[in-house]
C-alpha cells in the first residue's frame, strides 16, 4: 500500500526557509496510530492528512500531527496542503475549505500566488502572575504574560526575542501547548515572534501560523491597526501578511515544494 507524500516549505518563497510540512492527501482516513507513526517518521514540525468531503468538491477534512501528538490547529501545514492542491493536484477552485477540530478553515489564492488562511481569532487574556518556571524556561523575564491556547510572553524589543536561549526541559513544565515570545518589529515589520513547544515534540517551530491566531488580535489592539506585517525570527525565519476581521484573522504567506514521493505502508 502506498500514499503520496509532499514536503512543502510554508511561509517561504525559496526552499530551506519557512516551515517544512509533510502533506499526505488520502482518499479515506488511515488509523490514528498509523498517521502518528508517519508524522514521527517524517520528523517535521507537522504532517497534515486530508480527505475529500463526499460530493463537496472544494471541501476537505484535515488533521495535523507533530512527531509526538495530534494538534487542534496548524497554520503552516494547512497552507502547505492548499499549495499541494493547487500546485500538484489540479485543484480548480478559487478557495478551499478544510474542516478541522477548530472549525472550517478557508484558504484563498491571490493573483500574486500568495495563499491566505482564514482562521479563528484567539485573543490572549492577561495573567495576574507569571506561570512557575516560565522565566527559568526562557532564561529571561518578559514584560507581560498572557494566555490563550498558547502562553504569550511579551518583550520590549526584537533583540530580546532573538537572544532567547530557552531551557526546553524547563518549558516542558508549562501547562500550555506552546510558548510564544513576541515583541515589536522593525524595518517595516509590525511584530516578531518565536514559538517553543517541547510538550508536543517541537523545541522551536520555524514559522507558526496558529500562533498568529493569538498574536494578530493582540498586536492589532496594541498598535491600533488591523493590517499587520509579521516575521517569525527563528533560524529559518518566515514572513506573514496578517489582518484582523472581527472574530477571524487572515494569515497570508507563500509556499514552495521541496520534495515529493510515496510512502510504502504495511497492508
Amino acid at each position: 500500500m502506498t500514499t503520496p507524500l509532499y514536503h512543502i516549505d510554508a511561509f517561504a518563497q525559496t526552499p530551506f526557509s519557512g516551515n517544512p510540512a509533510g502533506v499526505c492527501p488520502l482518499t479515506s482516513w488511515l488509523p490514528d496510530g498509523l498517521m502518528q507513526q508517519i508524522a514521527a517518521e517524517n520528523n517535521l514540525a507537522e504532517t497534515a492528512f486530508f480527505v475529500p468531503r463526499a460530493e463537496a468538491g472544494a471541501e476537505y477534512e484535515i488533521r495535523w500531527f507533530t512527531p509526538a501528538a495530534e494538534v487542534d490547529l496548524c497554520g503552516h501545514a494547512t497552507l502547505a496542503s492548499a499549495h499541494v492542491l493547487w500546485q500538484h493536484l489540479g485543484f480548480a477552485h478559487e478557495q478551499v475549505t478544510f474542516h478541522s477540530q477548530s472549525g472550517p478553515l478557508r484558504v484563498r489564492r491571490e493573483e500574486s500566488g500568495r495563499l491566505v488562511l482564514d482562521f479563528p481569532s484567539r485573543p490572549p487574556q492577561p495573567l495576574t502572575a507569571h506561570p512557575t518556571g516560565l522565566a527559568d524556561g526562557l532564561r529571561a523575564t518578559p514584560l507581560h504574560v498572557l494566555a490563550a491556547r498558547d502562553l504569550v510572553a511579551v518583550f520590549s524589543s526584537e533583540a530580546e526575542v532573538l537572544a532567547l536561549k530557552p531551557d526546553f526541559a524547563q518549558l516542558l513544565g508549562i501547562e500550555y501547548l506552546g510558548v510564544i515570545a513576541t515583541a515589536p518589529g522593525s524595518g517595516g515589520v509590525d511584530f516578531v515572534s518565536r514559538f517553543f513547544a517541547p510538550r508536543v515534540g517541537i523545541n522551536e517551530d520555524p514559522v507558526t501560523g496558529s500562533a498568529h491566531s493569538t498574536l494578530i488580535p493582540y498586536w492589532a489592539a496594541k498598535l491600533g491597526k488591523n493590517a499587520l506585517r509579521a516575521r517569525q525570527v527563528s533560524p529559518r525565519g518566515g514572513d506573514l501578511w496578517c489582518a484582523l476581521r472581527e472574530d477571524r484573522v487572515d494569515i497570508g504567506g507563500y509556499a514552495v515544494t521541496y520534495a515529493l514521493g510515496e510512502i510504502h505502508l504495511p497492508a
